[in-house]
């Protein structure tokens, strides 16, 4: 709920996190920290949040929102779970790609889990 939150930005940035995590389902992108079972603070479950919150910093920007403190905790989260996976150099770049595809499906552009990086 708009309420619960300071700005209608840290709204929107949480809402479309949430989007985000949509994609994954096995009938839309098929990510398995979506479509499989996974465990808080797994693997799996780590990358899946990178997804995530990529995903909604994209959106936060098509949306051309000025939301300088959720950027600021969307750092702080990002940061936080790139450490979980510090022993993996190319998974931000993965889960960009992931982010992207996730992004193009909310918009309704034209996208395959393939055709990104």
């Amino acid at each position: 709920m708009l309420s619960q939150y300071d700005s209608s930005d840290e709204y929107y940035s949480t809402l479309f996190h949430e989007l985000g995590h949509s994609t994954g389902h096995k009938d839309r992108l098929n990510r398995k920290g979506v479509a499989d079972i996974t465990f808080f603070g797994d693997h799996e479950y780590s990358k899946e949040e990178l997804v995530a919150e990529i995903t909604a910093s994209m959106l936060v920007s098509q949306a051309s929102l000025a939301a300088e403190r959720a950027f600021k905790n969307s750092v702080a989260y990002l940061q936080s779970w790139l450490r979980a996976l510090k022993d993996d150099s190319k998974m931000i770049v993965w889960a960009a790609g992931k982010a992207e595809a996730a992004a193009r499906f909310i918009l309704g552009e034209s996208c395959s889990p393939l055709t990104t990086f």
